[in-house]
């Protein structure tokens, strides 16, 4: 992804596609732009205004009518063990919504489900003398079997 704009047309592209209970798994070190295309997301479903980013808060909740389903979104960076989940009460939130999951490791992973997508963003760099340059972003996408003829294309 290019761009910004590749960034929200790739949001939306999922957005459309996603149900309650699909899990949308974002991969990708610091500054990869997991909370970004989170945001083109939310964006995509109806939501209007700011989307804070849940690194604190690790859960932030999202419900019609503002949205077009319910939907969660975590940010599990912070969780020391994935059995911490447990005490979140993830399972509760979860219950008929979508979940868009970043850090999905910390949590112990969704890939085993049927309904995840996991997308892995990598920063695509140039050197240019000495120094790093960004340029862009690609996106590593892995569908579970329920993605399988829904596959989002931006």
């Amino acid at each position: 992804m290019p761009d910004l704009a590749a960034m929200e047309r790739f949001g939306a592209a999922i957005a459309a596609a996603l149900r309650p209970g699909d899990v949308v798994a974002l991969s990708g070190g610091l500054g990869a732009g997991k909370t970004t295309l989170a945001r083109a997301i939310i964006a995509a479903l109806g939501h209007r205004g700011e989307v804070p980013s849940p690194s604190f808060a690790i859960i932030e909740v999202y419900d019609p009518p503002a949205l077009r389903l319910p939907l969660v979104h975590a940010d599990f960076y912070r969780l020391a063990d994935p059995h911490e989940v447990e005490e979140l009460g993830l399972d509760d939130y979860r219950a008929g919504a979508a979940l868009l999951a970043e850090w999905p490791d910390h949590a112990g992973g969704f890939a085993h489900e049927p309904g995840c997508l996991s997308i892995t963003l990598e920063s695509l760099l140039e050197n240019v003398g000495s120094e790093d340059v960004g340029e862009g972003r690609i996106a590593i996408v892995e569908p579970g079997s329920d993605w399988l003829g829904r596959m989002p294309c931006p």
